[in-house]
C-alpha cells in the first residue's frame, strides 16, 4: 500500500511508498494503477524516464507546452534530490507559487505533479538516480522552462554555498515574470 498526502499547491501529492523489509532487503510497489485511479489521478502513462546526476547538479525548472504537457510521478532508485514545482496555471490561486520535497531512496516517497507545473531538482546526494513516469511523449520544440534563480520566486537551493551545475539551456530560461504562462 500506499499512502497519499496533498501537498499546498492544488494537485500535487506525496506518496510514500510502503516497503516490506526482510533479510535480504524489501520490495516495494511503487505504483498501483487502482490507488491512482480512486483519486481521479492521472494514470495514462506513456514513458518512463531516468537521469543520472551528481551532487551540485540542478536540472530544470522545466515543462512542456500545450498539447504537449504532461504530469509527472516522480522518485529516487538511488541518492537523495530536493524536487520543485511551481505552479504556471494562471487561474491557480497558487499560480507562480512554488514548494518542494525531498525523494530519496531512503524515504521511498513520489511526487505527482499535474500539468501546467514547471519542474526541477537539486541533487543532494554524490549521485542520484531520478525515475520518472509522463503521460505524454516528450516533444523538444515543446520545452519551455522558468529560470531556476529567479528573484520573485526566491527558491532556496540547497547547494551549500556552492554554484550548482546547470545546463546552457537551463541558464537561458526565462524568469518568471517573462513568461507567458501557456496554462
Amino acid at each position: 500500500m500506499a499512502k497519499f498526502e496533498p501537498l499546498k499547491l492544488a494537485g500535487t501529492w506525496a506518496i510514500r511508498l510502503e516497503p516490506h523489509f526482510d533479510d535480504r532487503g524489501y520490495l516495494v510497489v511503487a505504483y498501483g494503477n487502482d490507488l491512482f485511479e480512486e483519486r481521479g489521478l492521472v494514470t495514462g502513462w506513456v514513458q518512463d524516464n531516468e537521469s543520472l546526476s551528481r551532487r551540485g547538479v540542478i536540472r530544470g525548472l522545466h515543462f512542456q507546452n500545450p498539447p504537449h504537457a504532461e504530469t509527472k510521478l516522480v522518485r529516487v532508485v538511488a541518492g537523495a534530490v530536493w524536487d520543485v514545482f511551481v505552479d504556471l496555471r494562471r487561474s491557480s490561486p497558487t499560480y507562480g507559487q512554488w514548494d518542494a520535497i525531498e525523494l530519496s531512496e531512503d524515504n521511498h516517497i513520489s511526487a505527482y505533479i499535474p500539468r501546467g507545473f514547471a519542474h526541477g531538482f537539486c541533487t543532494l546526494s554524490d549521485r542520484a538516480v531520478v525515475v520518472y513516469k509522463v503521460d505524454r511523449y516528450y516533444v523538444p520544440a515543446a520545452a519551455g522552462g522558468v529560470l531556476w534563480n529567479d528573484e520573485a520566486l526566491a527558491i532556496p537551493w540547497p547547494l551549500g554555498g556552492k554554484a550548482p551545475l546547470l545546463s546552457s539551456r537551463d541558464l537561458g530560461l526565462p524568469s518568471l515574470r517573462d513568461l507567458v504562462s501557456p496554462f
